[in-house]
């Protein structure tokens, strides 16, 4: 009965600092960052619940990585994405996105955090040759997306959205293709505005803007 009594103490024990680790992590104040642009600044918080991306991000930016980057590939009604850090100082039609800083970051799904417009995710090789969708160190895109009517949603993935979800991509809009595929880690709060600007530029035919869009991320203490 002892020996019962001290393995039934040990595990609340341990269930006990579970709770409290996943609370303490959960009510952690979110980083706050903004990332300038000729276009404007958009201001932004970072995920807890992606930890392994955001302090990868906070380390970047605290380092300067991003500073003079480009906005290398935009897509209307789609996305904006930067972070290669061949961008800096690139040639003008050179193709760019395959740079980083010779590492990735494991997958940190969540299904509470979606591509809705704003959002904040990581870019990646595809699944041929990244089955495990490891995200790429340092290219990121912002999420400009379209609306979406819950009938479109129930259509593309039965289930998959509670009515939260679905309102959200009824009236900001957003990308619900993406969502299970690649790593939200955080999202523009202010500044939607610029992600519009910036996805409307005249670009070439790999979907890099014809006049530099450069970047400076900057991390809010």
């Amino acid at each position: 009965m002892k020996k019962t009594g001290l393995i039934i103490l040990i595990f609340l024990s341990v269930l006990q600092f579970s709770t409290m680790a996943q609370t303490s992590n959960t009510s952690q104040k979110q980083v706050k960052f903004v990332i300038h642009t000729e276009y404007g600044d958009m201001k932004g918080v970072l995920y807890n619940e992606t930890p392994k991306h955001r302090d990868n991000f906070v380390k970047l930016a605290k380092s300067g990585f991003f500073d003079g980057l480009l906005f290398h590939r935009v897509i209307q009604n789609f996305m904006i994405q930067g972070g290669d850090p061949d961008s800096r100082n690139a040639k003008p039609g050179q193709r760019l996105g395959s740079g980083g800083p010779n590492y990735t970051i494991d997958a940190e799904f969540n299904p509470s955090l979606i591509h809705k417009k704003g959002a904040m995710a990581a870019a990646r090789t595809p699944d041929q040759m990244n089955p495990k969708k490891a995200s790429s160190g340092s290219q990121f895109y912002i999420v400009q997306g379209r609306k979406f009517s819950a009938g479109q949603m129930e259509q593309m993935a039965p289930g998959k959205y509670n009515a939260d979800q679905k309102k959200i991509y009824e009236t900001l809009g957003g990308y619900p293709p993406l969502d299970g595929a690649y790593t939200v880690f955080g999202e523009i709060t202010e500044g939607l505005d610029v992600i519009d600007k910036i996805a409307a530029v005249q670009k070439d035919a790999s979907d890099r803007p014809l006049k530099d869009v450069k970047m400076m991320v900057k991390i809010i203490e």
